[in-house]
């Protein structure tokens, strides 16, 4: 799954909420600690997030490709080095930058 089909999976209201988040999160407010999302989250389950990518079933998924994490995705917001950050698919969570998910797109550069 590419970005543009995860992000067709989240509800309008929520890439709504999402746009005015990140105009926020984009000043000082940056900087705050959000909660981390859980694996047992519905929209995690959904597009079968895992904190440690090591932990992916390559069975269940066959689209994750060793040496994939969050930190290496178009949608992270992480700072390098940090071990969590914001995600463009979750406002309000942090994902761990070991983590990976369905809708890893590769970071340019």
């Amino acid at each position: 799954m590419n970005r543009r089909e995860a992000l067709a999976r989240v509800p309008l209201g929520t890439l709504a909420a999402f746009t005015a988040a990140a105009t926020l999160r984009a000043g000082p407010a940056a900087a705050q600690q959000l909660s981390h999302l859980q694996e047992d989250d519905p929209t995690a389950v959904e597009i079968h997030y895992k904190r440690d990518a090591s932990k992916v079933d390559r069975a269940k998924v066959p689209k994750y490709v060793p040496g994939q994490t969050c930190a290496n995705c178009s949608l992270y917001a992480g700072a390098p080095g940090d071990t969590d950050g914001g995600c463009g698919l979750f406002i309000d969570k942090d994902v761990a930058a070991a983590g990976w998910c369905d809708a890893w797109d590769k970071k340019a550069g």
